[in-house]
């Protein structure tokens, strides 16, 4: 008999989260009926990508196979509960085969595995790089600039595969770049049979996955209240409580840390929010305008009202590209006039690299501790009180390698050659890095194709 009520948990809010909180959120809250994880950020694929060069198997979030073999004794336990992910990133495949030899290997068998393909569109570009849609959606500028640069090109996908797996009676399902809230709403749909334009149910569903898709975010962490928060050693992964006309309760599991109010609950639906009235998806476009947000009872917030309609005939894309090189070092300065030292030190390391005919393409000088981390909104030389120390930051790009070599021997020389109370130099020469660039643009939703295929787990007999 099919439920009243999906629960829904989030236990992964980016790649290089707690890789232990999927196990851990279901021992704590062992009715879960799904299991969503977040890996990928606008440029982890081109991370992911950089790994696959050098390994044509890899390509994925590797940490999230160890997640599948923690849930594995949960399994043979008896839970039902179902993974959805996009730790898949480029290559879900093997991501899906990895998973498969894991669970193989520990007798867990009769698991399905749904594969979501379709989200790598790099041909397309390619193919047609003077498409406007393809152009730079901040500053409106060709691909073709960087066409000989492009890494990964991959369009957000929303929850239609993801539900026609799920229809499958698949356990697990990896896909590539797909749009975070969607993980949540794929679910919702398949489970309460809603239409594709039930565009209301499916807006609530969208905000229920946007306020748990950064995890512990909305259970306290990144909080204005965050010192205030009872256990921040052990905040809990939320969940959320979905009914089948899209009304849901957001909680975490009981005794767990952290706090679910409306203030939290407030900042996380606020996050990276653009227009409140027209929250693009691949879903829905979703009004935020008519929202109830109200307190149950300790640590449940209920969520009304959210309004749909059709989503864009567009999906956005994330594209990644060779953006050159990149290298940063750091000294500590301490004593008086602090920042006045550590800035005039930065100077001299670029004038250093002026007079070598080595200028970088981009610099940047910190001084950290005296309004940096914000800068504008301090003035150079203003604090509450004169810092007695601070750390100096420089960082250079460039396309050119060797000026990140030689940039690499002038932070070190300062230990001397500059004023008094320079220290901190611990970690050797500054580590050259390849730096990639993020290009935003958009594809025709009828150009982009998603499909999905099966992997079932048998042991061998």
């Amino acid at each position: 008999m099919k439920k009243n009520t999906l629960k829904i948990g989030n236990a992964q809010a980016f790649w290089g989260d707690q890789g232990e909180a999927s196990e851990r959120l279901l021992r704590q809250q062992p009715d879960l009926d799904y299991i969503t994880l977040d890996y990928l950020s606008e440029v982890s694929l081109s991370i992911m990508a950089v790994q696959q060069t050098k390994d044509p198997n890899a390509g994925y979030a590797r940490d999230f196979v160890d997640v599948i073999k923690s849930l594995i004794p949960h399994w043979k336990q008896g839970s039902k509960v179902k993974v959805i992910t996009n730790a898949g990133g480029l290559n879900p495949k093997n991501c899906a085969l990895a998973c498969a030899e894991v669970l193989r290997q520990a007798s867990c068998s009769n698991i399905r595995i749904g594969v979501v393909y379709g989200d790598d569109i790099i041909d397309q570009i390619r193919e047609n790089p003077s498409n406007a849609l393809f152009n730079n959606l901040e500053s409106n500028v060709s691909i073709t600039s960087i066409l000989d640069r492009l890494m990964t090109a991959n369009a957000y996908l929303g929850a239609q595969s993801i539900v026609e797996a799920l229809r499958e009676h698949v356990d697990i399902v990896i896909t590539g770049r797909v749009a975070d809230p969607s993980l949540t709403v794929a679910p919702c749909i398949f489970h309460f049979g809603w239409a594709n334009d039930d565009y209301d149910k499916i807006a609530q569903a969208t905000v229920a996955g946007h306020l748990i898709e950064c995890g512990t975010q909305v259970t306290g962490g990144i909080s204005t209240q965050w010192l205030d928060l009872p256990s921040t050693d052990a905040i809990g992964f939320p969940f959320v409580e979905v009914y089948d006309n899209g009304d849901f309760i957001i909680t975490k599991p009981e005794g767990t840390g952290g706090l679910v109010s409306l203030e939290t609950v407030k900042e996380q639906l606020l996050y990276e929010i653009g227009d409140p009235a027209a929250y693009l998806s691949p879903d829905v476009t979703l009004s935020m305008l008519s929202l109830s947000v109200s307190q149950v009872c300790k640590d449940r917030i209920s969520v009304k009202g959210a309004k749909g309609k059709a989503p864009p005939k567009t999906l956005k894309v994330s594209a990644t590209y060779r953006d050159g090189f990149k290298a940063e070092g750091t000294l500590a300065i301490f004593g008086r006039h602090c920042q006045e030292k550590a800035q005039h030190c930065g100077k001299i390391i670029l004038d250093k690299m002026k007079q070598a005919n080595m200028s970088p393409e981009r610099s940047l000088i910190e001084c950290l501790g005296c309004g940096a981390i914000v800068p504008g909104v301090v003035p150079f030389g203003y604090v509450a009180s004169e810092p007695i120390e601070c750390v100096l930051r420089v960082c250079v790009s460039d396309p050119r390698s060797d000026v990140l070599e030689y940039f690499s021997k002038q932070m070190a020389p300062m230990v001397t050659s500059g004023p008094q109370g320079v220290t901190g130099y611990t970690t050797g020469r500054p580590h050259i890095r390849q730096m990639f660039g993020y290009w935003p643009c958009l594809i025709d939703n009828s150009s982009v194709t998603q499909n999905f295929e099966i992997i079932e787990v048998k042991n061998e007999k």
